[in-house]
């Protein structure tokens, strides 16, 4: 289990992480979502100990990492999948760190083999692909058998399998009773993937619950096709809905229910193509909950020259 209480930390004036806290639990996979900027990179590296906290505390299985006299025994971790010598095959750098925590080297052949490495174990790290060192990484964090799991975006860069693989193993750690945390910006994987969700933003948690709470709470929408399209949007308004354009005779309607709108084509004489609810998806639920709190934003797209209007 991972338990932060008032964490917070601070890089001179800017606050990072404002005193929070939250509990990753065993049992689950846990995401940890949030915009760039949002303190989620902090917090891994102050439950590692890369980070001290400026006040609070962070611990991993009761204790502070610090604490843990074996820690790769206790905590597996990828923050960084090039965090290894470029000069080293794949199977010495597992090797090295078996070495510093007395694990056997049989393991290293069965986290290469989990991983999937067989083929490049005895190549440089240097030249890896991201997919490969993503795959490094997590072999390196399965390394020590741990009962936390600390993964930041290990899916960057692999291949369908290698993203089919990830899920299934963070799935299978977690049903063995181990605590996993996942940060992820791959918000239709982390939908596939997680139990729980923690959501931060500029530093404080905006959410922490189960995912199907959050999801459910995003509430839901009204799919329409029609070929008298426009005369019925306008007629779904004056009874207090919003229609948003979709693509051709088909737009969006949230206020009312599928129900009321299918009465109230009826009662004009308004053919319907499509009537359909639709459930709001993680990905709509966050982009609400986190617009107030991206901290690097994309310029908006100029307008075109030659439909700038006189």
């Amino acid at each position: 289990m991972i338990e932060a209480s008032g964490l917070v930390k601070r890089y001179g004036a800017r606050t990072a992480v404002a005193g929070i806290d939250f509990e990753v639990k065993p049992g689950v996979v846990t995401g940890f979502l949030g915009p760039n900027g949002a303190g989620k990179s902090t917090t891994m590296r102050m439950i590692v100990g890369l980070d001290a906290p400026t006040a609070g505390t962070v611990t991993v299985n009761g204790r502070p990492y610090r604490d843990h006299g074996a820690p790769l025994h206790e905590v597996g971790a990828l923050l960084e999948a090039r965090a290894a010598h470029r000069g080293r095959t794949a199977r010495n750098h597992l090797r090295v760190l078996a070495a510093t925590h007395g694990i056997p080297t049989r393991r290293v052949q069965e986290v290469v083999d989990l991983a999937g490495l067989g083929e490049v174990a005895d190549k440089r790290v240097g030249g890896f692909s991201l997919g490969m060192g993503q795959r490094l990484g997590i072999a390196a964090a399965l390394l020590g058998d741990p009962a936390t799991l600390i993964l930041d975006e290990p899916v960057n860069g692999l291949d369908p399998d290698g993203v089919r693989w990830v899920r299934t193993c963070v799935r299978e750690l977690a049903g063995e009773g181990r605590t996993v945390l996942l940060s992820s910006h791959l918000m239709s994987e982390m939908a596939q993937t997680a139990d729980h969700v923690i959501v931060l933003g500029r530093g404080r948690v905006l959410a922490d619950m189960p995912i199907g709470d959050l999801i459910a709470g995003g509430g839901s929408r009204v799919t329409v096709t029609s070929p008298r399209g426009t005369e019925l949007a306008a007629l779904l308004r004056s009874r207090g809905a919003t229609t948003t354009p979709g693509t051709g005779d088909r737009f969006d309607v949230t206020g009312l229910g599928a129900a009321d709108v299918g009465d109230a084509a009826a009662a004009a004489g308004i053919a319907l193509h499509e009537l359909t609810t639709v459930g709001s998806s993680l990905e709509e639920v966050y982009m609400s909950m986190t617009a107030d709190d991206v901290e690097y934003r994309s310029a908006a797209a100029a307008p075109h020259p030659e439909r700038t209007s006189a």
